[in-house]
Order: C-alpha cells, then sequence, then structure tokens
C-alpha cells in the first residue's frame, strides 16, 4: 500500500504492560516483510477502488505484539487460514516482542513506512500527530459493536474513537498455599499484614522469595499503578492532572523499595520480568506476586504443578483493593487508501473477531475478551472467565489517552530503577512531575 509521509517520532517509548499486560519471551518474527507499494498512477488507483468491497489486489501489512509462547504460530496459522479464504489479500504479519515492538515502530515511520495495521498498548502519540484513522473508518459497523463500550472509551480523544481493543486482562494476587500454610501466615488483605507474612515465610525457608516484584522496563509502570492506586494514589488525580509526586506515591514506592532492601523480593527487581517471576512462582521459588488472569495458562504451559489462589490486592490506609486493568489495542495508520484497500481491512478486522477464531486468540494466553459475544462464548466455556470480566470492568486504568503516557511510563520505571540504587523517592518523582507538567 501507498505509505503516506509520516511524521518523525521522537519519543522512546518502552513496554507497558501488557498489556495487556503483555511481553514477550522472544522477538521471533513470522514474517518481517513490509507491504509491497502500490503504483501511484491516478489511472490504477481509480481501477483499484472500483473493485469496491473485494479487496482484490491489495496488501495488508500489520505489525503484532508477542504475548507469549504462542503468538507466532498463532499467527501463522491465521495468515494462512485468511489468505485461503481471501487470497486476493496478500497479508504479512510481523511479529515483534514487547522489547523491540516500539523501536521498530517508531524505525518504520521515520522512514515513511509505517505499517497499515499496529498491535501495541499505546496510541495517543501516533494520534496527536495525525498518523490515525477513526476506528470507525477501518471497523465495519458489525465487529465495532461487538466492543465491550467501556474498553472503546480507554481510547477516546475529543469524541473520537482511535484505536479499538484487542485484548484485556486484570491483576490479582497470587499465593502459594502451601507455602503460606506452612509459615502459618494467613493471606495478606493489608501492607502490614504483607509485611509480616514476608517476614515469616523468610524464617520459615529463606530460599523462598516472599513477594515477586517487577519493575523492568517490561513491566515498572504496572508496579508503580499496583502500590500507588493501593495507597490512594495515582498517576492522576481527580480533575485528570498529572500527580505523580503526590504523598500517597511517595509512600506507596517507599514501600515497595523497602521490601525489596529488607530481602522479602527476588534479588534483581530491575531485571526480572514478570515472566521470570511466573517461571519462580511456578517453581515454588516465589511465594506471593502480583499477577494477571493470564497466569493459570502459562503455569499450565509451563508444565508446573504448585497449588495456587487468587485474592485481592493487598492495600494500606483503609483503601479499597484496586485491580489494574491493562488493554492492548489495535489501531490503523491513515496511509492514504483507495475503497479497495479500506475494504480489505475491515474484512481482515472480521475475520479476526469471528467469535470462534476470536475466543480461540484470547484464551490462548489466557486473556480476558474485548468483545461482549467472545465473553459470551469464553463464560460458557469457563465459568471462572465470567467474574474476571466483571473484574475489569471495575479496574482502573492506564491514563493512555494522554499524550504524555509514553514518557510518563518511562518516567516511573526510571524513578523505580533509580530508587532501587538508593536514590530519593521524593526528589525523583518531583523531579519528574516537573518534566511532566512543564
Amino acid at each position: 500500500m501507498r505509505k503516506f509521509a509520516a511524521l518523525f517520532l521522537s519519543l522512546t517509548l518502552v513496554c507497558g504492560l501488557a498489556a495487556c499486560g503483555g511481553g514477550g519471551d522472544n522477538g521471533e518474527s513470522s514474517d518481517g516483510g513490509s507491504a509491497p507499494e502500490v503504483q501511484s498512477d491516478e489511472a490504477d488507483e481509480a481501477d483499484t477502488a472500483d473493485e469496491g468491497g473485494s479487496g482484490e489486489g491489495v496488501a495488508i501489512n500489520v505489525i503484532a505484539a508477542q504475548y507469549g509462547q504462542n503468538t507466532t504460530k498463532w499467527w501463522d496459522d491465521f495468515v494462512k487460514d485468511f489468505t485461503a479464504e481471501y487470497p486476493d489479500i496478500d497479508l504479512k504479519v510481523e511479529v515483534e516482542s514487547w522489547n523491540d515492538i516500539y523501536t521498530v515502530v517508531n524505525t518504520r515511520i521515520s522512514n515513511n513506512d509505517a505499517p497499515d495495521i499496529l498491535n501495541i498498548d499505546v496510541f495517543a502519540n501516533y494520534q496527536a500527530d495525525d498518523l490515525l484513522l477513526p476506528a470507525e473508518e477501518f471497523v465495519s459497523k458489525e465487529t465495532y459493536d461487538k466492543m465491550y463500550p467501556a474498553f472503546l472509551e480507554q481510547s477516546d480523544v475529543d469524541g473520537t474513537i482511535w484505536a479499538i481493543p484487542d485484548l484485556a486482562s486484570a491483576r490479582a494476587l497470587y499465593y502459594n498455599a502451601d507455602i503460606l500454610k506452612a509459615a502459618n501466615v494467613e493471606v495478606p488483605t493489608t501492607w502490614d499484614e504483607l509485611t509480616e507474612a514476608c517476614k515469616a515465610i523468610k524464617a520459615y525457608d529463606s530460599k523462598i522469595y516472599p513477594w515477586g516484584v517487577d519493575m523492568t522496563t517490561d513491566e515498572g509502570q504496572a508496579a508503580f499503578a499496583y502500590y500507588t492506586w493501593n495507597n490512594g494514589g495515582g498517576f492522576v488525580d481527580d480533575d485528570n492532572n498529572w500527580a505523580l509526586n503526590s504523598a500517597e506515591n511517595v509512600e506507596a514506592i517507599e514501600y515497595a523499595i523497602s521490601l525489596v532492601n529488607d530481602g522479602y523480593t527476588n534479588s534483581d527487581p530491575a531485571n526480572d520480568t514478570r515472566y521470570d517471576l511466573q517461571d519462580m512462582f511456578g517453581a515454588g521459588q516465589v511465594a506471593m506476586m502480583i499477577g494477571p488472569n493470564s497466569i493459570p495458562t502459562y503455569i499450565a504451559d509451563g508444565g508446573y504443578s504448585i497449588n495456587y489462589e487468587v485474592a485481592p490486592i493487598p492495600t494500606n490506609g483503609g483503601n479499597d483493593s484496586v485491580s489494574a486493568g491493562v488493554m492492548d489495542r489495535f489501531m490503523c495508520f491513515d496511509n492514504g487508501y483507495s475503497d479497495a484497500e479500506i475494504e480489505a481491512i475491515k474484512t481482515f478486522f472480521d475475520f479476526f473477531y469471528e467469535d470462534e477464531r476470536y475466543s480461540e486468540w484470547v484464551l490462548m494466553e489466557g486473556f480476558l475478551p474485548a468483545t461482549s459475544t467472545g465473553g459470551e462464548i469464553l463464560a460458557e466455556a469457563d465459568e471462572s472467565m465470567a467474574s474476571w470480566v466483571d473484574i475489569v470492568g471495575s479496574c482502573n486504568f492506564y491514563p493512555t489517552a494522554k499524550t504524555e503516557w509514553d514518557d510518563v511510563k518511562q518516567g516511573v520505571i526510571n524513578v523505580e530503577q533509580q530508587a532501587l540504587l538508593g536514590g530519593n523517592v521524593q526528589e525523583l518523582l518531583d523531579e519528574l512531575q516537573a518534566e511532566i507538567a512543564e
């Protein structure tokens, strides 16, 4: 497809969660090529447009995030199935790890070679630089109407939806029931109880990490959310203004760092990703960790056999427990499409969000659906899925619609990692707040 003269994004991005919470375990690409260029001759373009919704003779280039062990194969199979049904649409899907995807995308954009479709967590900076199409221009009404309104609202800027939800996850406390029983501790519901539980577990077996912490570039912003939201703080205040250096936030991060300094956590939070922690948890080396609803699938796929249960995230100061909702997205870059190309893109999304196929995608890595029809199918297949969908409905979400989010995400991770090295949390958050609010 013809690529437009994209603006250069001079920002350095790091992974959010993950979204969905997600993060890749490798950077393997199912097909690394970009879509072939379509001749710009006006007569040729008119001929293509006359083809209407058939999508004949057009190409679609997709960059997708690597969610786990099964992602690359799933997309390979998807491309085969799609091509068999729509042989006149040349679909290429390039799968990138969360560690690499931001660099890959921004390099493509700076070289005037933006992908047609992007699967990632962030969107606001692309939208702010006029690089995206509104969602309702590249998704059919039938598919658009399947999506939970609360998820669509996370991509709303000035009344327009600029991206559609791919999948979601919610976070909760996972704990090894056998270890807690052996250490004679109850499941902690407050920070004071958490500290005492860590002490008891450490006394029971010094080789076990009582608490798992991920402050890496993979998911450090999630750690910031877990502690600040459950201390009455967060990224923004009630008026949606940045409030990164609030007293609640300072107290929260100081508490998280104290758990590390007291020897109650994994030894290298700046480098131990959530996947490392999940492996440790599955192996019985970590007693408690906050993680997504996909952990059961991860543990099953990894061949682990432990007795674990799920509980609300511990809180401080009498605050209600807050779960973190993480949502990733699909967006479409404004590459100057013909009518036939737009119809081909709509065909891609109709095919992807077909109820059975989409449900397989969500179940593959144990995520939550972003469509009501997908939710109904998954709830019937697994009753526990219905309760997780309810949790997502009451989650706090990252403020990803704010254009500063990418810098904030990088900033809070930097604060955490500098604090791990002995930096003063108050001073670090003051500096970040001043930088973001200027």
